[in-house]
């Protein structure tokens, strides 16, 4: 079973992408922000995937991919925003980022983008 990381501050946007994900076959694990999902890649979280907000308090969304890409080097990693602006995306392609979705994503668009960046999920 394929496991995706949801890095988000929002509870709302939590429960409603763990849920798709869940019933889509995925083992998910949560993080409300940047620094605590570093905490958890740092105590020897493998996601095969992660997802996180851009916007976020503590450590952003940035700064969390710019942390994360020195422990995993090949997981991808997709930051999920309601940024539309090109230097945003510029500036997170360039730190690591495989992709860039634009919320709200529907749950189905979701686990079509997951199933092309996760090879077998």
């Amino acid at each position: 079973m394929k496991s995706v990381f949801l890095v988000d501050d929002s509870a709302t946007m939590l429960m409603s992408l763990k849920g798709t994900l869940e019933i889509s076959g995925f083992k998910v694990e949560t993080a409300p922000d940047g620094e605590a999902a570093l905490g958890k890649l740092k105590a020897g979280l493998r996601p095969d995937l992660i997802i996180t907000d851009i916007n976020m308090p503590k450590l952003d969304g940035i700064g969390l991919i710019r942390e994360a890409r020195k422990l995993l080097r090949f997981t991808p990693i997709l930051a999920l925003t309601t940024e539309s602006q090109q230097a945003k995306r510029e500036e997170a392609k360039k730190i690591g980022a495989t992709g860039w979705l634009v919320k709200p994503v529907g749950g189905a668009d979701l686990v079509k983008v997951i199933k092309q960046v996760i090879p077998g999920a």
